[in-house]
């Protein structure tokens, strides 16, 4: 990735309390859209968008496994987080710490692993333009939809 696209996906995560948009629900998580707007740089030749969202788990929620059609870059704001990509080991992340998501990776662990206190994230993703989902879900069997 190059370093433009790196300032407009940490300043997209710095301008993430400016705007608030839309609040939809995942089964287990909720996913509320801060942001979503065109950018000039191109992703992999192709026109692109960042789009930031903040997931927030209850104690114990898991969200569905699922693809990204661009990188993922995760700050944890609150509690902690449980994280599977791919063949990895899952690992937990605490309030303050942050990660990243390759292009179409299967995020296979999404979990609050807490018995109490809520997990609260902000992810900033780096898609085309013509992305009809910045999170594609997976069925049981490991088959994209």
């Amino acid at each position: 990735m190059n370093r433009g696209l790196q300032w407009v996906a940490t300043g997209a995560m710095f301008a993430v309390g400016a705007m608030a948009f839309a609040d939809h629900h995942e089964e287990g998580e909720s996913v509320k859209v801060i942001s979503s707007q065109d950018i000039q740089e191109k992703l992999d030749g192709k026109d692109a968008k960042v789009t930031v969202v903040e997931v927030t788990l209850e104690p114990g929620q898991s969200g569905l496994p699922h693809r990204h059609p661009g990188p993922g870059f995760v700050y944890v704001l609150e509690g902690k987080y449980e994280l599977g990509i791919d063949a990895q080991p899952t690992k937990v992340f605490k309030a303050g710490e942050s990660f990243y998501e390759p292009t179409g990776c299967l995020h296979r662990v999404s979990k609050n692993p807490a018995a109490e206190g809520r997990t609260r994230l902000i992810a900033v993703v780096l898609h085309p333009r013509d992305a009809k989902e910045i999170a594609i879900p997976e069925d049981v069997k490991g088959r994209r939809h």
